[in-house]
């Protein structure tokens, strides 16, 4: 690993870390709990943030000094969307895959009467989620955590791929994780697309029931990244550069799955997320259910860390978010400006400085294809990405 020595020094050592309350939040907590912040000489106090937005302002104030981020929260601040304007960059990938669309247990119920079975994709349930929709005319109510989210973007292309109109037959609104079991079973919405722990909760807790995962609607696709402010970078290159290799050594240590039930057990305490265990087991773990009473299934890839180049800031995966967060914004960027925008924000240069200070193989390139690998596949000799495929309408 590292030869701290020959790093840069540290400009400021005591950092505030914002998180949120979900299980791929895995790398922040254990990097503290297994002494790699304090390794490379960070002292880090670990904030936990209720929502995204809050988050976000909070990095942008200067309160925060660095945060986990949604993967495209990062290019949408630097856009100036959703009320926030400031460069975000980010040099870390923290996460692949990790959310999942939970229906009220009546919409399930009618999903599954109209022969919509999970275990048999994504679009399956789509289409009967689809069939009921006609025959009900029913008006439903679906949460997503930030408006410019994977968990937006997969919710969308969930319901496109059933035939569903995102625009016109359905309601979305945006409320933060931990809000999304409750408001479910209030009835305040019928459904959410969400980070986990909180689709176990509700399964658990016969609220509802899981009608997709993330990975089904776009296996391995980026989830959350360490964001910090271009002018923070600038200030303190140093302090940065020994955040991301003590965040690097923790997402390998987590992509050992003998690992996983020690992080279970850390992520459940009081300091963290607070959480039974036996909600944050089955994501974690991979051994997952989709309702209450149903079978454990093996998903074992529901949270990437490290593995497959998780840490990559790719950029090809920058301008797909771009595109899809002009389609949310009703207008198209320019190609040119979408590819400044993506070299500007996801600091590829960042990674492959950290990774040579750990002796990580890392890409030589900053784009890969999307939506052509059904298994797992080498881009260039020694450098192995997962699957890629995506699901289409």
């Amino acid at each position: 690993m590292s030869d701290i020595q020959r790093l840069p020094p540290a400009e400021k050592r005591e950092l505030n870390l914002g998180f949120i309350r979900l299980t791929d939040s895995a790398p922040l907590i254990m990097a503290q709990e297994l002494g790699y912040y304090s390794k490379y000489g960070l002292d880090i106090s670990l904030q936990r943030e209720v929502s995204w937005a809050n988050l976000r302002d909070k990095l942008v104030a200067g309160v925060l000094d660095a945060a986990q981020m949604l993967a495209p929260l990062p290019l949408a601040t630097s856009l100036g969307v959703g009320g926030m304007r400031a460069d975000v960059i980010t040099g870390l990938a923290l996460s692949l895959n990790g959310n999942a669309i939970t229906l009220s247990q009546g919409l399930s119920q009618a999903i599954a009467a109209h022969g919509g079975d999970p275990m048999l994709g994504a679009q399956h349930t789509a289409a009967a989620f689809a069939q009921h929709l006609r025959e009900s005319g029913c008006q439903v109510t679906l949460a997503t955590a930030h408006t410019f989210s994977c968990h937006t973007l997969q919710l969308r292309s969930w319901l496109r791929s059933g035939a569903i109109d995102p625009e016109r037959d359905v309601r979305i609104i945006v409320l933060p994780p931990e809000q999304m079991v409750d408001s479910l079973a209030r009835g305040i919405i019928d459904g959410f697309c969400v980070g986990e722990p909180w689709n176990s909760m509700a399964v658990q807790y016969g609220i509802g029931a899981v009608q997709a995962t993330g990975y089904q609607i776009w296996n391995n696709g980026v989830e959350k990244v360490l964001g910090v402010t271009e002018n923070w970078h600038q200030s303190h290159p140093g302090s940065h550069l020994r955040l991301r290799l003590a965040l690097m050594e923790a997402c390998a240590w987590l992509s050992d799955p003998v690992n996983r039930e020690e992080t279970v057990a850390v992520l459940a305490q009081p300091g963290y997320l607070d959480l039974p265990q036996e909600v944050l087991r089955p994501s974690i773990t991979g051994h997952f259910t989709f309702s209450k009473g149903g079978p454990v299934v093996e998903r074992p890839h529901f949270h990437v860390f490290g593995r497959f180049q998780a840490g990559f800031p790719w950029r090809s995966d920058g301008t797909w978010l771009l595109e899809h967060i002009g389609e949310l914004l009703g207008k198209g960027f320019d190609p040119a400006d979408i590819k400044a925008l993506a070299q500007r924000t996801l600091r590829t240069d960042l990674y492959r400085e950290a990774a040579r200070h750990l002796g990580m193989p890392c890409p030589s390139q900053d784009y890969k294809p999307l939506n052509r690998h059904a298994d797992v596949w080498e881009i260039e000799p020694g450098i192995e990405l997962g699957p890629d495929l995506m699901l289409t309408p």
